[in-house]
């Protein structure tokens, strides 16, 4: 190659956006998640309700839990990918070290990442124990990130 030739440069990757009705996706200017190129990349996700404002099952860190993993599936779906076989990490935020044990079982129960027959290794996890939320009905705050291949 040449001095004055430069080599082709591959195309980037094309960014797509998902949004919920959450408001403070609106407010604060963010998505509920994002795919560039294979990556999928979830927000901390909580159980608020948008409709009402307020955080869903405010007593029980297991359906918040459950909650969160319901939405952070229909973000990775809307996204074109597979929860179960796509999600190799994910970031759990509790606020109480007791709810901890209902959280790692809403992940297993969640089959992400786990493959379609459930069997395969889940994804890389951690759990933050002791944090504190802007709302005190927050039990738990989940992120996630995803690979299509």
């Amino acid at each position: 190659m040449s001095a004055t030739e430069q080599a082709p440069q591959a195309a980037s990757p094309i960014t797509q956006y998902h949004r919920t009705t959450n408001p403070y996706e609106a407010q604060f200017k963010y998505s509920r998640a994002v795919k560039k190129g294979p990556f999928i990349f979830v927000s901390g996700t909580t159980s608020l309700c948008p409709k009402t404002q307020t955080i869903l099952h405010p007593t029980s860190a297991y359906l918040q839990a459950q909650t969160i993993f319901a939405e952070i599936a229909s973000a990775i779906e809307a996204l074109g990918g597979n929860p179960k076989t796509d999600v190799v990490r994910v970031r759990m935020y509790v606020t109480h070290d007791e709810d901890g044990g209902d959280v790692g079982k809403a992940l297993k129960e969640s089959g992400f990442g786990a493959g379609e027959d459930g069997k395969e290794g889940g994804p890389a996890a951690t759990m933050i124990l002791g944090v504190k939320f802007v709302d005190q009905d927050m039990k738990v705050e989940i992120e996630a990130d995803a690979v299509v291949l």
